[in-house]
């Protein structure tokens, strides 16, 4: 497998040419990493209009992923996911998009931008970061519509580790003539397991994979993959929608970065995820003889449901941070490990040791509250582009949700913009220490 844009600004690294371009480092510097981070000369292609090494590395990666096409995105999977409703709009007559409640706020923007109608799939019970939705669920949303949306949006794996099933989702929407759109973000390495779990090798018509999420990727390295499904693009199409929510200066780092990372999965990806995996399920099965309550999961997520111990999840990460362990995420009632082959024996028996030095917590468990579908008071659209002042959650009931208040990670929000805030929703908020909400202006 080559690297054509690793190969190019290698040669013009070595080459000693004088940079009279951007950026203005002109290839010195602090980092160490300045000469390799180059611009659009010539020779160094363009991404929104490639045609040759980044479009000879994209064709790479859309045969190693089993793509009808794949494109790259240097602004993570937000890119990406704007992109896939933008497109997916293009080709329908109609604006509504039927999606899990469990969608990134990234979603939600594009959908405002781009004025979409969003219908939402909604948990039950509910749950801020999970939404299951089964083939019965999707086939009852699907048949109360009076046309077909433009799309059906999902994500999975989600933040938790929970993995929707695609190929029998694929086939409802299929059946009602809606592609659907996944946001994978989680998961780009679950087409090189021993048995590809993908949502390409699985149907969907479009998917976005967060390549540095759980490849070896600099962040803000993602992919959007074209399917062989219902939804068809045009390349000058597709680069076009990335282009609207891209900066015209994608990072030749991230670029690189991606375009290494078609050679690790051509020649070393699969043996070794497949012994990572291995890994992770002596893990999950060591800590559960420890105690530990281990949600299932996609392979390369521990997801710890902590209060079932006797520990918040905040609280066990501070524990486990004063241990040498980082973890990915945690809240009050989960803790969530992210692990890739990357990752040395050793990290895995650091996390082995403290957790069973965390033993039994004294916390008492906790329920989570429910929250009721809120109302929707105004479009998104019109909600999140409207003037807005901060608020206190305390003071929050009844006022209509601007842009949405959440933290990064999950990046799920609790209310959308255009919905009226409850005090279930308020409830909800300060459960995850959410006290502020941007709320319209009165």
């Amino acid at each position: 497998m080559k690297t054509p844009v690793c190969d190019f600004v290698a040669a013009y690294e070595q080459s000693g040419a004088a940079r009279l371009h951007m950026p203005g480092h002109k290839g010195k510097g602090p980092l160490g990493c300045e000469g390799r981070d180059i611009t659009e000369i010539a020779g160094a292609d363009s991404l929104y209009e490639a045609g040759g090494v980044i479009a000879q590395s994209e064709q790479n990666a859309a045969a190693l992923f089993g793509a009808k096409a794949t494109f790259y995105s240097a602004g993570g999977s937000s890119q990406c996911i704007g992109a896939m409703l933008c497109l997916a709009l293009q080709k329908s007559k109609s604006r509504v998009v039927l999606a899990a409640r469990n969608a990134h706020k990234s979603f939600l923007h594009a959908a405002a931008l781009l004025d979409a109608d969003v219908r939402w799939l909604w948990p039950r019970p509910y749950s801020l970061l999970a939404c299951p939705v089964t083939p019965e669920m999707l086939e009852n949303a699907l048949a109360a519509l009076p046309e077909a949306p433009a799309a059906v949006y999902i994500t999975s794996p989600d933040y938790l580790g929970n993995v929707q099933p695609v190929a029998a989702l694929a086939k409802v929407c299929h059946a009602h003539g809606a592609p659907l759109l996944v946001d994978n973000a989680h998961g780009a390495y679950l087409h090189f397991l021993p048995a590809p779990a993908h949502p390409l090798d699985e149907g969907a018509d479009l998917c976005c994979d967060s390549a540095h999420k759980t490849l070896p990727v600099l962040t803000g390295g993602a992919c959007l993959h074209l399917g062989h499904g219902l939804l068809k693009a045009e390349e000058g199409e597709v680069r076009a929608a990335l282009s609207l929510f891209g900066s015209t200066s994608p990072s030749y780092l991230i670029l690189q970065s991606l375009d290494a990372c078609n050679l690790y999965l051509a020649d070393e990806a699969r043996p070794k995820l497949a012994a990572c995996v291995r890994a992770v399920e002596a893990l999950k099965a060591d800590l559960a003889a420890q105690g530990w309550a281990v949600a299932e999961s996609e392979p390369l997520k521990v997801t710890l449901h902590a209060s079932k111990r006797g520990w918040r999840g905040d609280a066990l990460a501070d524990f486990l941070r004063k241990n040498g362990v980082e973890c990915e995420y945690a809240d009050p009632d989960d803790l969530v490990l992210m692990v890739s082959p990357q990752n040395s024996p050793e990290d895995l028996e650091k996390v082995r040791a403290a957790l069973a030095a965390a033993g039994q917590g004294s916390e008492a468990p906790q329920t989570p509250p429910q929250m009721a579908r809120p109302r929707q008071a105004m479009g998104i659209r019109a909600a999140l582009l409207a003037p807005a002042e901060e608020v206190p959650v305390a003071e929050a009931a009844g006022r209509v949700c601007a842009a949405p208040t959440v933290g990064c990670p999950p990046a799920v929000p609790v209310v959308v913009s255009g919905e009226e805030i409850s005090p279930d929703a308020a409830a909800v908020f300060r459960y995850y220490g959410i006290e502020t909400v941007r709320a319209v202006r009165e």
